[in-house]
C-alpha cells in the first residue's frame, strides 16, 4: 500500500504515509468513496508498520497476523477458537492528527460508546501443560465500571446530563487553514473534556470517571498443542468500555519452560539417549521416556552413533485436534573413559579379531581416500 520495501526504516514509512495520505484525504475528495477507502487502507498500513510488534506479525503471517477477526496465529495455531496476531482498534484520527493536527472528518466520536482497551498478559507453562492443555488461573489489573455508581460517574448513580455545547458528541467541528487548503476536522469539546456529558456531583469512588482499576483473577483454558510465542485471546476480558461501549480483550501470550531432555519441533518431540559401546554393538532393550511415560524399545545390534528411531504417536497433540506427532529418539554411543590396564588389554585383543567387514563405513572411507 505504501510502496515500501520490507526493510523500510521508520522515517521512510512516515514519509511515504504523509505523501500518500495528503493525496487521498477525504476532505480533498468530498463524496469520493474510493479516495475515502484508500485513505483508510493507507492509515491501516501505517498503523501496522509503525508498531514494531504488529510489523513483526505482519512480516511473519501477512494480514492474518494483524487481523483480530482472523482465526489463526503463529506456528500453526489456525483452527483454535480465534488464535490471532491480535490488533487493537484502528484510530485513523490519531494517525492523521500526528501529521496534520486535529482529526479527519468522520473520525470516531469521543463522546459516543467507546470500546475498552485491550490488554496483554504473559502465561508460563511447563512442557507437559503446553503439550496436553490445562486450565490455568492468572491475575491482572484492568479497568472496570465503578461498583458504587454503576459506571455513571455521579454520586447518586443517575445518568449525567448531556453536554449542551457538543450535544453529547464529545467533539466540536473546527476548520484549519493549511498549505493544502482548508481542512475540516474535529477537536475534543472543552466544556465536557470530550466526555459528551457533564458530571456536577461526582461519585467519590471513581471521581466522576465511572471507571476504577482493580486486580482480577481470570481463568485461561489452554488448548493441547499450544506452543511458545502463540497467544490465547480472552474476548471481552479487557478494560471496560466508555459510554456504554464494549470491553476490550486480553491477549495471553504463551511462554513454555524448557524440558530436561525433550525438545519440541512443531508436533514432533526429540530426545537424546546415551548407550554404551557394548549395547550398541550387541543390541539392547532400552527404557525410553515419553510424554506418556516410559516405553520399551529394542535397539538392534550394530546401532551406530547418531541413529534415530521413531515412536509413532508419542509427540505433541495437534492444535487442530488431528492426532499427535511422533517422538524421535537419537542414539548417542558413549565411548568409555578412564580404562584400566586390563580393560585396555582386552580391547586390544578384541580389536585384533576385527577386519574391514566389521567396519564397512571405515573401509569405504579408506577406499575413497586412496591416491
Amino acid at each position: 500500500m505504501l510502496g515500501l520495501n520490507k526493510g523500510a526504516s521508520e522515517d521512510e514509512i512516515k514519509k511515504a504515509y504523509r505523501k500518500q495520505a495528503k493525496e487521498s484525504h477525504p476532505d480533498l475528495h468530498p463524496g469520493d468513496k474510493t479516495a475515502e477507502a484508500r485513505f483508510k487502507e493507507l492509515s491501516e498500513a501505517y498503523e501496522t508498520l509503525s508498531d514494531s510488534g504488529k510489523r513483526t506479525r505482519y512480516d511473519q503471517f501477512g494480514h492474518a497476523g494483524v487481523d483480530p477477526s482472523y482465526g489463526a496465529g503463529g506456528h500453526g495455531a489456525g483452527g483454535y477458537g480465534g488464535f490471532s496476531g491480535f490488533g487493537d482498534d484502528l484510530d485513523l484520527g490519531s494517525i492523521f492528527e500526528s501529521f496534520f493536527g486535529g482529526s479527519f472528518q468522520g473520525a470516531r466520536r469521543t463522546g459516543g460508546p467507546q470500546r475498552g482497551d485491550s490488554l496483554r498478559a504473559a502465561l508460563t507453562l511447563s512442557f507437559e501443560e503446553a503439550a496436553f492443555g490445562c486450565q490455568k488461573e492468572m491475575e491482572l489489573n484492568r479497568v472496570e465500571a465503578c461498583a458504587r455508581c454503576g459506571g455513571a460517574g455521579t454520586a447518586d448513580g443517575a445518568a449525567p446530563p448531556t453536554c449542551s455545547v457538543c450535544r453529547g458528541a464529545g467533539q466540536v467541528r473546527v476548520t484549519r487553514q493549511t498549505p493544502l487548503g482548508a481542512f475540516a476536522s474535529t477537536a475534543p469539546c472543552t466544556a465536557c473534556g470530550g466526555r459528551g456529558h457533564v458530571v456536577k456531583d461526582p461519585c467519590p469512588d471513581c471521581r466522576g470517571e465511572g471507571l476504577v482499576r482493580r486486580r482480577v483473577a481470570l481463568s485461561v483454558k489452554v488448548p493441547a498443542g499450544v506452543d511458545a510465542g502463540q497467544a490465547i485471546p480472552l474476548r471481552g476480558q479487557g478494560n471496560a468500555g466508555k459510554n456504554g461501549g464494549p470491553p476490550g480483550d486480553v491477549l495471553v501470550e504463551i511462554n513454555v519452560r524448557p524440558h530436561a531432555f525433550f525438545v519440541r519441533d512443531g508436533v514432533s518431540v526429540h530426545c537424546d539417549i546415551p548407550i554404551t559401546f557394548v549395547e550398541a554393538a550387541l543390541g539392547a532393550e532400552l527404557e525410553v521416556p515419553t510424554l506418556d511415560g516410559k516405553v520399551k524399545y529394542n535397539v538392534p545390534e550394530g546401532t551406530q552413533n547418531g541413529t534415530a528411531f521413531r515412536l509413532k504417536g508419542k509427540g505433541i497433540p495437534s492444535l487442530q485436534g488431528r492426532g499427535r506427532g511422533d517422538q524421535f529418539v537419537h542414539i548417542a554411543v558413549e565411548v568409555p573413559r578412564g580404562l584400566n590396564k586390563k580393560q585396555k588389554t582386552l580391547l586390544q585383543e578384541f580389536a585384533a579379531t576385527l577386519n574391514d567387514g566389521n567396519h564397512p563405513a571405515r573401509k569405504g572411507f579408506k577406499d575413497k581416500t586412496k591416491t
